[in-house]
């Protein structure tokens, strides 16, 4: 009996063959993990990419060389420069008018709802008052309901009002963002210990210099990843100005391109195409610009919270 027993117990290895095996099933694993991530992220990136490269290419062409010559690669005419002055001169210089209006509406409605988010999160995060369980789902719920469903009662709120056509319709909508609220509010929750604020107001400190110098710089991270989300929301908003504005002295530069490739696809409208190529390629240069001046700000706060002590 004793034999059979012997026979049939399970074979027990040593402890570091035991880890050997393990560190070899796992040196087999791994490979396969990181070039399946690695293609599935080169493909996310080609895909994101291709549009902008064939706009870079395309905007160096002449009208004649965009509908005769490879879009992706370059032509015979290096015409960029040209395309630019001519999107900047066309119309009495139309375009520059709508990179300001774009200006206004970020710098007004982005910033503005990014101070906001910055007071609002805060005053939640940090402070208990009755109906807070409340104004939470509040914000949730505004969270889930897309700008779209909003827009038509917006418009007809400000046509009762006076405001429609004119630069606060898009502004004072622009100001509220519910997603940026909630953001700065979780974000608030773990930035700035609760500890440090009892020991500034121990220290005398009002609660007005509480937030200035002692939360605000610990929020700097959240600020900046609020106002990215803001701004290129803002300077991307289309839906918006469409219902709201009339008058093409006010077009964003979303509107104004959408006008200028309506008059592209026109009858005897193509002569402008390369300009409406230009002008996108123009447009889209200051967010990469922001993007790439705020991007340490901005994946700090992304990665706030993440790890815990």
């Amino acid at each position: 009996m004793s034999t059979n027993v012997l026979m049939n117990a399970p074979t027990v290895r040593p402890r570091h063959t035991r880890a050997r095996l393990r560190s070899r099933r796992t040196s087999h694993a791994r490979p396969t993990r990181s070039v399946l991530l690695t293609v599935l992220t080169a493909l996310v990136g080609i895909y994101a990419l291709v549009p902008l490269v064939w706009l870079l290419f395309n905007a160096t062409k002449t009208q004649p060389d965009l509908f005769s010559s490879f879009g992706l690669w370059f032509s015979g005419d290096f015409a960029l420069w040209d395309n630019i002055v001519g999107v900047l001169t066309y119309d009495g210089g139309v375009f520059v008018r709508w990179f300001g209006n774009t200006l206004l509406y970020v710098v007004a409605g982005a910033g503005g709802a990014t101070l906001l988010a910055l007071l609002g999160g805060y005053g939640l995060a940090k402070f208990n008052f009755t109906g807070k369980r409340a104004v939470f789902a509040v914000v949730i719920g505004a969270v889930a309901v897309p700008g779209t469903a909003l827009a038509v009662p917006t418009f007809l709120m400000f046509a009762n009002m006076g405001l429609t056509n004119t630069p606060w319709s898009v502004i004072i909508p622009s100001l509220i963002s519910p997603f940026g609220l909630y953001l700065m509010w979780t974000f608030a929750a773990d930035a700035v210990p609760d500890e440090i604020m009892e020991a500034a107001r121990i220290d005398g400190a009002s609660e007005a210099r509480t937030f200035f110098q002692v939360a605000l710089p610990m929020l700097a991270p959240g600020i900046v990843t609020v106002l990215l989300f803001t701004v290129v929301a803002t300077w991307n908003n289309y839906f918006l100005p469409l219902i709201m504005l009339r008058d093409p002295d006010w077009y964003p530069l979303t509107l104004g391109l959408n006008a200028w490739n309506e008059q592209a696809t026109t009858a005897g409208g193509e002569a402008i195409f390369n300009l409406v190529i230009t002008g996108s390629l123009i447009t889209i240069l200051p967010l990469i610009a922001v993007f790439l001046l705020l991007q340490r700000y901005w994946q700090s706060g992304l990665a706030a919270g993440s790890v815990k002590e």
